[in-house]
């Protein structure tokens, strides 16, 4: 579990039930991280309400520093905040594991290692 999730709100109240939500969708993310980075991952999650016409939208945004420089980030309206941590926590997952691959090198792994370099 991702330990340092910072969850604050702008015009909105932040109740307890919904920060247990956030921690256990949100921190369960470190599975997809390589192992070096899972202790210093810092999460900041901000909640707003929103008025519209039509009625209250809540603005959810989630940033997630990973050591080395690297931000995801990842923003979305939702007419329920439970939803909206549902439909970021998806779009976090493809970005993490994007950011893996990009990270490891998979040309110079495995049993071909010995044979290529020849």
């Amino acid at each position: 579990m991702i330990d340092n999730i910072e969850i604050s709100g702008s015009n909105y109240k932040v109740e307890e039930g919904f920060k247990k939500y956030v921690i256990k969708r949100i921190g369960k993310l470190d599975r997809h991280l390589p192992r070096n980075n899972r202790k210093d991952v810092v999460v900041k999650v901000v909640v707003s309400e929103v008025d519209r016409a039509h009625g209250n939208k809540y603005e959810i945004s989630i940033s997630m520093d990973i050591p080395g420089g690297k931000v995801l980030a990842a923003k979305d309206q939702a007419s329920n905040v439970y939803a909206g941590i549902d439909i970021l926590e998806a779009k976090l997952d493809g970005q993490i594991r994007r950011f893996k691959t990009e990270k490891t090198n998979y040309d110079k792994k495995g049993f071909l290692k010995r044979f290529l370099k020849k």
